[in-house]
């Protein structure tokens, strides 16, 4: 028995010491994570074992069958998934939701077009079977999605077609527009109970890292989740490294103007987080709407060192004019209110067309922005070329969409 107990002891201290560095940055929401960290593994399958023997203490994704029950029907679960061969899987979405999903999933309708790069950077576009409305619309990025059904959106769901797909999985935002992707939850469980509904937002630092993962253990292409997360967090560990010293108070202002004067972003939007993980202090940031009207007034009557105003239509890949662009910033620069503000007296007004600030390609966004409010401490930093290696590596697209496109004004060497 003793040697046992020093046996038992030995091993817990090998599984503690051996837990990858993944495990203080997230946890993996799936059940059969054993020990919670951001991967599943065999350290997964001894801590399980532990947990049965009554040497470690029961965690909730220990139990992998989902059944509320920790055995050895969870060892055997979790080295399935480990090994690919698992029929089904539990997990913790990014609505906090737990849903069961039947593997393997082939068929996927995608009324969150937000994950479409995601999807393509997961190399699992071929799975698939029915796209947004404005995915269709946007040919230049998704020639090969222009003749697949349309699902409509989330915002105006065509039903018919979202079931006639025949989907094992849809796919809807975790944290935006909430109601509207219930309803469509109801509608698509009510026509099929087999059809899984899975929340992911896509177009937010926060949760990039675990929507790849979680829908790399979904899709089967955990290695390619993993390539992804290297690349994406390689570009974005530069900027959180150079601005994680600079104290709050010390950090640039910044007014957000999105798509329409004085429509701002609060702290709890996509928006602010990027612009704040970028650096930049958000004067909105304690606004309880995430998306408000603010009056001229409220504006004027804080202090500001920039304005970053988000463009929707203007710029982006289809152009390679900059007028649209610079026409948002000369309206914004020639605002008589705004006439005293240091961002404007200044000239520190700057537009960033939605193709590189939503959806997945944020990082190459944040970017810029870095390089804005901090030029001389991100001097070296290259987001134009993570913008380029984003498109060939990561989307299956030609570099020279970079070329004939315009994201940013001012352009960095007009600075």
């Amino acid at each position: 028995m003793k040697i046992n107990a020093i046996l038992v002891g030995i091993t817990i201290s090998l599984l503690l010491l051996t837990l990858p560095a993944a495990a203080s940055d997230f946890t993996l929401g799936v059940f059969g994570n054993a020990n919670e960290d951001g991967t599943i593994n065999m350290q997964d399958v001894t801590y399980t074992e532990l947990i049965i023997m009554g040497h470690m203490d029961e965690t909730e994704l220990a139990d992998a069958k989902y059944d509320g029950v920790i055995n050895m029907q969870d060892v055997t679960q979790i080295a399935l998934i480990i090994l690919g061969q698992d029929n089904e899987m539990t997990v913790v979405d990014g609505a906090g939701r737990t849903v069961t999903v039947k593997k393997p999933i082939e068929r996927v309708i995608m009324p969150n077009g937000d994950c479409m790069p995601l999807m393509r950077a997961l190399d699992a576009a071929d799975k698939i079977v029915g796209v947004s409305k404005y995915t269709i619309e946007d040919t230049l990025f998704y020639p090969e999605f222009s003749d697949y059904p349309s699902v409509g959106s989330v915002w105006s769901p065509d039903y018919e077609a979202m079931v006639g797909c025949n989907p094992d999985a849809v796919i809807m935002y975790a944290s935006f527009s909430q109601t509207k992707c219930d309803a469509i939850e109801d509608k698509l469980t009510d026509a099929n109970p087999e059809i899984a509904c899975i929340r992911v937002d896509g177009y937010k630092p926060s949760s990039q890292v675990e929507d790849a993962m979680l829908l790399g253990y979904l899709l089967g292409k955990r290695g390619e989740a993993v390539v992804w997360i290297d690349f994406y967090e390689g570009f974005l560990n530069q900027i959180y490294d150079g601005v994680e010293n600079i104290p709050m108070d010390d950090r640039a202002k910044v007014y957000i103007e999105c798509w329409r004067a004085y429509h701002t972003a609060a702290g709890s939007s996509g928006w602010s987080e990027k612009i704040e993980l970028a650096g930049g202090y958000n004067i909105f940031r304690d606004l309880t709407i995430d998306y408000p009207d603010v009056s001229e007034e409220d504006v004027i009557d804080q202090y500001f060192d920039a304005i970053i105003r988000a463009a929707k239509t203007e710029g982006g890949y289809d152009t390679n004019d900059t007028t649209g662009l610079s026409d948002l910033a000369d309206e914004i620069m020639n605002r008589p209110e705004l006439a005293h503000v240091p961002a404007v007296e200044n000239g520190k007004v700057y537009v960033i067309n939605n193709d590189i600030f939503g959806g997945t390609a944020h990082f190459v966004g944040m970017g810029y922005i870095a390089k804005w409010l901090y030029p001389d401490q991100f001097a070296e930093l290259d987001p134009e070329a993570a913008h380029r290696q984003y498109l060939t590596e990561f989307q299956g697209l030609d570099e020279n969409l970079v070329d004939n496109g315009v994201f940013i004004y001012p352009l960095l060497e007009e600075r």
